[in-house]
């Protein structure tokens, strides 16, 4: 059957080495990505061996291919792992059958389009917090039993690997995705060869093979354009993201929007509503109105309003500015034939995207969102608002809290972001269903009921534990590359983890302001040197290759680490990405974030910081007014930014209250003050931005509702 893959034999996959037959489920686990976010599937291989797990960077396709038969057989003569491995194939096929939707209905099936997806580290197809939120939210639909399907791209050529030069200045290199190691599969064909669509409406004619990730139940297809049929240009259609050639972009967004389209079509695969994570694949809004028209029969105007009522779009930009434009004559070119298939003239095809506001601009992918879906989020209480207003002429709307905007404040994927050890705490304190309640407040509440020792030797373990491993990079550059040492200080080698640490990891851009905490540094001096009590800073993220501001704000970031005066306390760590956030998150004490006020959509690295008990200090932006409650972490500076009024409240904020409440110790010579701040930081933000609480919001917004309208719909046809 077309769609088949090679996940029906796992040992026969190209990526899976041959298995003892005892063995054979390790292969199925380690080819779906249910492991990452479960401990007792990670460390069933680290069971095997320790060594090995860490060296494949955690991955466990990797680290089979490694493995000698000699230790494959000693794992299986083992009784204590065979038992453990016994149950966690138990644990992993129980959840593949189980059928649980948080829901009193089930809606009707969704297909998920998006630009990235960040689910491992072995698949680098993201580039930052929306790719993070898109995989995410597969991976919440999986463990709630919804009818998911994603769509995106393979990109053979992955985001950038960054690279500090000793100047400070960002170099990147592609980060190729490693086919035999990463868990991906062959979608095959009829024939057992890989299943390739051709691309509508490209000439001359444009291939993309598709691939699928395993995402526990939700599948992810990928579209790959890197193959012999195609043309050199047109093999790196897919080839790396956020290409900054507008006429790639636009043949991308083609292949992503319509091509993606006609794989969900060309497999079979039934979906009822069509949910868009920003507007980068919205032509598949033009693919579904064809569809109706030419499959099911319907009327130009039916199919359109028919489109509109079954489609949710989802934007993120806070800014006009931040969206894909496109020329009319770049539009005219790949659309004249299509729109005319669509039976449209061309004023007609063009004005689903031309922004009131710059007519003149060009097709703006945010408007045809707008315009062709009724149904429409923002993803912050605060960004609603924003949106609302920088989009009101869209809707011919002078009053902005009559745009039909909602929102859906972003959530994070609670047991993939939350550290193995505390996640086993939380087992032992709050019931091992505990995860099946994780957005109840009352829930939560139990957080009070483990000792204060506890969670401040489990925080300590993390710190330990991202020091050693920034530290670990650090001295691998040195060994391969003999690196200066202003440069090995400037990456982290002097951290000290009994030293209060504040986190800044974000992409490096100018309106998330990464370098507001080094606007006077002679009093962050002060601040960083006090000899009882100091502070040490850490920064991580990347600049997009094509913004130069971004670089150079980065590069005052590295040359500032390297100034001796601050003593190896302030440290950048290279090529910010999954793993490196994953130790930053649970092992600094702060978490800071100060963007220009309204730029931050809503910010997610917060949450998986504050879940983990790290300690959020932010202006009131994004997702913050809606988590702040003033015992939970800091907010500093006014409704509006200013440069230096708010580096001078941030300093303020460090000096009176986060450094006297960390250094002042009970009589357990804990931290008492803090680590019930930490425990209000994990109380209040877990139920309420997990990403279980955000699917039950889109159900009850959207999904639900559209399928209750189509089912109605359907029968009132059918009487």
């Amino acid at each position: 059957m077309k769609g088949d893959t090679v996940n029906s034999d796992p040992s026969a996959n190209i990526a899976i080495p041959e298995l003892p037959d005892e063995l054979s489920g390790l292969g199925e686990i380690a080819l779906n990505l249910w492991w990452t976010w479960n401990p007792r599937g990670k460390n069933i291989f680290r069971q095997l061996n320790p060594y090995l797990w860490k060296e494949s960077g955690h991955n466990p396709i990797e680290m089979l291919k490694k493995l000698s038969p000699k230790e494959l057989q000693r794992a299986c003569d083992n009784e204590n792992f065979m038992r453990e491995y016994r149950y966690v194939n138990a644990l992993f096929k129980e959840y593949m059958h189980d059928k649980t939707v948080y829901s009193e209905e089930e809606p009707l099936p969704i297909a998920y389009f998006c630009a990235e997806y960040g689910l491992h580290h072995s698949v680098p197809i993201y580039s930052g917090g929306l790719g993070f939120l898109a995989g995410d939210i597969l991976k919440e639909s999986s463990d709630m039993g919804l009818p998911m399907v994603g769509i995106g791209f393979m990109y053979p050529q992955g985001y950038i690997r960054q690279i500090i030069g000793s100047d400070g200045w960002q170099n990147g290199t592609n980060e190729p995705i490693n086919r035999d190691t990463a868990p991906i599969e062959r979608v095959l064909d009829d024939s057992g060869g890989h299943f390739t669509i051709q691309v509508p409406f490209i000439d001359p004619p444009v291939y993309a093979a598709v691939w699928k990730i395993n995402v526990g139940r939700a599948t992810l297809y990928l579209l790959d354009t890197d193959i012999q049929k195609n043309d050199p240009w047109d093999r790196e259609i897919s080839s790396r993201l956020y290409t900054p050639d507008m006429n790639q972009r636009l043949r991308q967004e083609i292949v992503l929007g319509i091509g993606g389209y006609r794989v969900l079509e060309e497999l079979g695969i039934e979906y009822s509503i069509l949910n868009l994570n920003e507007g980068h694949p919205a032509f598949a809004l033009f693919e579904r109105v064809r569809s109706f028209m030419e499959d099911e029969g319907m009327a130009l105007d039916d199919a359109i309003e028919e489109v509109r009522k079954s489609s949710v779009f989802t934007t993120h930009t806070p800014l006009q500015a931040g969206t894909d434009v496109y020329g009319f004559d770049m539009m005219s070119h790949y659309f004249e034939e299509y729109w005319k298939r669509l039976g449209m003239d061309k004023e007609r095809f063009m004005g689903f995207g031309i922004n009131p506001d710059a007519p003149k601009a060009g097709f703006n992918m945010t408007v045809l969102g707008l315009r062709m879906c009724s149904h429409r989020n923002a993803v912050s209480k605060k960004h609603r608002d924003v949106t609302r207003t920088i989009w009101k002429s869209v809707f011919d709307h002078e009053n902005e809290k009559e745009v039909p905007i909602d929102y859906v404040t972003n959530g994070v994927h609670i047991p993939t972001w939350i550290g193995d050890e505390l996640f086993e705490e939380l087992d032992r304190k709050l019931g091992e269903n505990w995860l099946h309640m994780q957005d109840n407040e009352d829930l939560w509440s139990r957080i009070e009921e483990i000792d204060d020792k506890k969670i401040w030797d489990l925080h300590y373990i993390y710190k330990v534990r991202m020091v050693n491993f920034i530290r670990e990079r650090v001295r691998r550059k040195w060994a391969d590359e003999g690196i200066d040492p202003l440069v090995a200080m400037a990456e982290g080698v002097m951290l000290d983890p009994d030293v209060l640490t504040i986190g800044f990891a974000r992409r490096m851009t100018s309106y998330k302001r990464p370098d507001l905490i080094l606007h006077d540094l002679d009093r962050l001096e002060r601040i960083i040197n006090d000899f009882a009590r100091p502070v040490q800073i850490i920064f991580a993220g990347k600049a997009h290759p094509s913004d130069n501001p971004g670089k150079k704000i980065l590069q005052h970031i590295f040359k500032t680490a390297q100034d001796p005066r601050f003593r190896g306390r302030i440290a950048f760590v290279e090529d910010y990405g999954e793993s490196v956030a994953k130790y930053l998150v649970r092992g600094c004490d702060v978490w800071l974030n100060n963007p220009l006020i309204p730029m931050e959509a809503c910010g997610t690295s917060g949450m998986k910081a504050a879940i983990n008990g790290t300690i959020h200090c932010s202006s009131l932006d994004g997702w913050w007014p809606e988590g702040y409650n003033g015992q939970n972490g800091w907010a500093f500076g006014g409704e509006s930014s200013d440069d230096a009024a708010d580096a001078a409240a941030l300093y303020d904020t460090i000096e009176q209250k986060i450094v006297p409440l960390y250094y002042t110790l009970n009589e357990r010579d804990l931290p008492g003050g803090w680590v019930s701040m930490m425990k209000e930081s994990m109380r209040s933000v877990a139920p309420k931005f997990s990403a279980r609480r955000m699917m039950k919001e889109y159900l009850g917004k959207f999904y639900i509702p559209v399928s209750k309208e189509l089912t109605e719909v359907k029968k009132g046809e059918e009487s």
